[in-house]
Parts: C-alpha cells; structure tokens; sequence
C-alpha cells in the first residue's frame, strides 16, 4: 500500500526557516516523481507545485525560486522541501505526493498524496 506521510510544519516568523519531510512507504523513489504542494487558507490547492522532483531532474515554482529548494534521500526514500526566507503569503497547508511516470510538476499528474502538514507565518 502507497503511503505518504509529511512533518516538519509548525509557525514561524516572516524571514525563518523550516524544513519539510515526505516520508514514503509503497513507493520507491527512483520509480516515482515526488512534488510539493500548496494550499493557502480559503483557497483550492494549487494546481502547479511548489517543487517537484524526480530522476528526470526538479522543478521550482516561480513563487519560490530561490527561497525553497527541494531534494531527496533515496536510502531514506524521503522527500525534502527546505523553505528558507519564509513570507506570510507561504502560509497553508503542504501536501507532498507522488506519479510513477512524471511529466510535469501539476497536481493533474499525481496519484498518490499525502494527509498535508500545516506552515503558518507570522509577519
């Protein structure tokens, strides 16, 4: 059975810093694309991801590029999302989740997904 499971959300103040973590089980990662997604209070998920990556190389959103890097430890088959110089507008929800044949870093793609972890940033 495919499993996502993400921690390392919390609150935190404009400017810090906190390191996401998607840990797998079911699924191996030089099989799958992992992507990062976001969801701001009130609103849909997004439809493009935050970061996204798998053996064909990552992807970071426009939003983000430079602030958030993502990475992956294949022995540990765990996902990171490292989120530097955090805005208040980068407060919601992330879902981490995963596509056995990755294309494109789109929530369209994804089959497996993850219950989400919660960032808050104040200002």
């Amino acid at each position: 059975q495919s499993q996502l499971v993400e921690s390392g959300g919390g609150s935190i103040q404009s400017g810090g810093s906190l390191r996401l973590a998607c840990s797998l089980s079911g699924i191996t990662l030089d099989q799958y694309g992992i992507g990062w997604f976001h969801q701001a209070p009130g609103k849909e998920r997004d439809h493009e991801g935050t970061a996204c990556i798998s053996d064909k190389g990552l992807t970071i959103g426009e939003s983000v590029k430079g602030r958030f890097t993502i990475s992956r430890d294949i022995a540990k088959n765990t996902v990171y999302l490292q989120m530097n110089n955090l805005k208040p507008d980068d407060t919601g929800i992330y879902y981490c989740a995963a596509v056995n044949r990755y294309y494109y870093c789109s929530a369209y793609e994804f089959d497996y997904w993850g219950q989400g972890t919660q960032v808050t940033v104040s200002s």
